[in-house]
């Protein structure tokens, strides 16, 4: 009788063992680790911004934290993490813990800054939520300056060097002036900050030259007067400044920019990606959000996770050919 009840006892915990393995097992989800709790988020997020305080990167994610609170329940904190043309803030963000917690707002320098050999993760180190925002590069000085049209420039820094401020070495602003350079024979030196609010501060006390960053960087100086956009490098003219004419137009084919958007470490669990790509979506569709990046001249974007994905595969291959023609130390 006993050899029959510990026989029917160790059959019991055996069952309960499988049981509990095949539950864990269950919770394992796609790229990610277990999956998370159905009330997540329990506790406030924190969203990495790789930039300083005030330049576009930043705006973006203050105006999007403030809306996509409202559909997570719980608040978003912007920590701004500067340096290395954006690598220290993307680095810090692909080794937090892949929890939910802790977001990174990306931009192209996720796929430049490996390609030109100034950082060692790569753009698959993240698992891409929702893009938010794209933005095309413009030649940007003073409004004293004596440049009034973008022939004028060029002329100009052909046989002279201008001093030129970009957020960051190999960071898009660096590269759309690089690659400027390249379609014009204009003679840079090249200045940089890190990120493009301190590249505009730094035009506005005549520290450099001229930017290459967006127009909405710039657009508050240029409608208080103190700067003047001579160019955008787009393939169409920005609604809020329509007067400004493209490249294109004055025959110099260089379209360039950057975009935006949202990522988490690659094991973060399905569920909570899935969470999070549902609500920045919904945010990034709200009415406020998108008059917050028309009000500041930002351009609105949005994609899903998947579509994100793929965009950023493309975008990698576009500039592995770009960045073979640039020498980032010119």
């Amino acid at each position: 009788m006993k050899k029959k009840i510990l026989s029917f006892m160790v059959l019991a915990v055996a069952a309960c063992i499988s049981v509990g393995c095949a539950n864990n097992n269950a919770k394992k989800e796609g790229n990610g680790g277990e999956s998370a709790d159905s009330d997540y988020p329990k506790k406030p997020i924190q969203l990495i911004v790789p930039y300083a305080a005030g330049g576009g990167t930043d705006t973006v994610a203050r105006a999007i934290g403030n809306e996509v609170q409202n559909e997570l329940g719980q608040s978003v904190a912007v920590q701004n993490v500067t340096g290395g043309s954006g690598a220290v803030g993307f680095q810090q963000g692909i080794n937090s813990k892949a929890d939910g917690y802790t977001l990174t707002m990306t931009t192209v320098e996720l796929l430049t800054l490996p390609q030109l050999g100034v950082s060692n993760f790569k753009y698959t180190d993240f698992r891409p939520i929702a893009l938010l925002n794209k933005d095309p590069a413009a030649i940007t000085v003073r409004a004293d300056a004596p440049w009034d049209t973008i022939e004028d420039f060029i002329e100009y820094a052909k046989k002279n060097d201008v001093k030129v401020g970009n957020s960051g070495v190999g960071a898009i602003w660096h590269m759309a002036a690089i690659a400027f350079q390249n379609e014009t024979g204009a003679k840079f030196v090249h200045t940089p900050y890190d990120g493009a609010a301190p590249a505009v501060t730094a035009l506005l006390g005549g520290h450099v030259d001229a930017v290459t960053v967006s127009p909405g960087e710039v657009y508050t100086q240029v409608q208080s007067g103190d700067f003047k956009v001579l160019a955008v490098m787009s393939d169409e003219r920005v609604k809020q400044l329509p007067d400004v004419p493209t490249l294109k137009e004055k025959g110099i084919d260089l379209s360039i920019g950057t975009w935006r958007g949202i990522c988490v470490p690659k094991e973060t669990p399905d569920d909570i990606c899935s969470k999070l790509e549902g609500a920045f979506i919904k945010a990034s569709e709200t009415d406020a959000y998108k008059s917050t990046l028309e009000k500041l001249n930002l351009g609105y974007a949005s994609m899903k996770s998947e579509e994100f994905s793929k965009f950023m595969e493309q975008q990698n291959t576009q500039f592995e050919e770009l960045s073979k023609s640039i020498d980032i130390n010119k």
